[in-house]
């Protein structure tokens, strides 16, 4: 290349037009964003790229399975006509799809790998003629909070009539599985959204399951500070199942713990005050959270030999609250086992 074909080169590279096309060239050849990977229980659309990810142990998921009803810019959620409520491990992807990829060829290849995997489709907006009222349909991604190598707003951008959304349930005997796929198509590519021409499909995958109790036992020397700095110590250690007052096997540790410091202090005597979420009504939560105050009495006295008299049971249900009802973090928090000299 001569010298002056160099330079008019280099003027080119310089102009605000070419600069863009050679960003979205860059993205178009993009590699997947690092950290990011499949969930391996489900394949990726042939040829597209991880450009959005996000994974958590256990989380809450409300699964789509009616009609979109409108979305509340206070709680930032969508409703639906009808719903499925789960938890488990959450895996969060966006796939970019570059080229002449619909939002149809994407929901229909998800749809016959799931079937394929003897899972079943629960709901699919483009099968739905009720699906007619779109107004802030994709603006919770305006919100999601995702490691991405795009746009936040890649999704809530894009066209709303182009999107797609559809959910699956493939059955297994270790916890169900629950696929959400929702797509969106862009038309040209936008350097302002880093969006290139083709399809974008959030893909979320919930595998249902317990969540593993991760708290740390509280030791008998703890305890007994707690009490003397505040009068109380809050427990976590101790478990139920919901609305049962039977102690898991899990609790064993922090039953220990407890025994320890009675037996250290034999002039201690404890009230036992059991606390739960606000889920279920105020009576039952009473009733429920004693039940359980007296099921841990019963075990430190039959599995420990406390005597009966040192411990008393009481029941505040949610009446006393340590964070916000409001989300599932919040509610762990409140349900506890309290120990307060008497």
């Amino acid at each position: 290349m001569r010298p002056r074909s160099v330079l008019a080169f280099l003027r080119l590279l310089a102009a605000p037009a070419f600069a863009g096309l050679l960003f979205l060239s860059m993205l178009a050849s993009a590699q997947d964003l690092p950290g990011a990977k499949d969930n391996p229980l489900l394949k990726r659309f042939a040829g597209s790229t991880i450009v959005g990810y996000d994974f958590k142990r256990f989380d809450e998921y409300l699964v789509p399975t009616g009609t979109y009803k409108g979305y509340d810019t206070t709680s930032r959620k969508r409703s639906w006509t009808s719903s499925v409520p789960v938890e488990g491990a959450l895996t969060r992807l966006w796939y970019e799809s570059a080229g002449d990829t619909s939002t149809a060829e994407l929901i229909r290849n998800y749809q016959n790998e799931v079937q394929a995997a003897g899972g079943v489709t629960l709901y699919d907006s483009g099968r739905d003629e009720n699906f007619k009222s779109r107004s802030c349909f994709l603006c919770p991604y305006s919100w999601n909070e995702i490691k991405t190598s795009r746009s936040t707003y890649t999704f809530s951008a894009a066209e709303v009539a182009t999107a797609r959304l559809a959910s699956f349930k493939i059955p297994r005997p270790q916890g169900d599985l629950y696929v959400v796929v929702e797509a969106v198509q862009w038309a040209k590519d936008s350097k302002d959204y880093k969006a290139v021409k083709g399809a974008y499909a959030a893909v979320d995958i919930i595998e249902v399951g317990a969540m593993k109790q991760n708290m740390v036992t509280v030791s008998a020397g703890d305890m007994s500070k707690a009490i003397a700095a505040t009068g109380r110590v809050a427990l976590y250690g101790i478990l139920f199942d919901t609305a049962k007052a039977d102690i898991k096997p899990d609790s064993k540790p922090a039953l220990d713990e407890i025994a320890k410091l009675l037996k250290a202090e034999p002039a201690l005597k404890l009230r036992v005050v059991g606390h739960t979420d606000n889920q279920g009504t105020l009576d039952s939560n009473i009733a429920l959270s004693k039940r359980r105050a007296e099921a841990v009495n019963a075990a430190l006295a039959s599995q420990y030999a406390i005597a009966a008299n040192r411990l008393a049971a009481y029941g505040v249900a949610d009446l006393a609250p340590v964070a916000s009802n409001a989300a599932e973090d919040g509610r762990a928090k409140n349900r506890r086992v309290e120990l307060v000299p008497q």
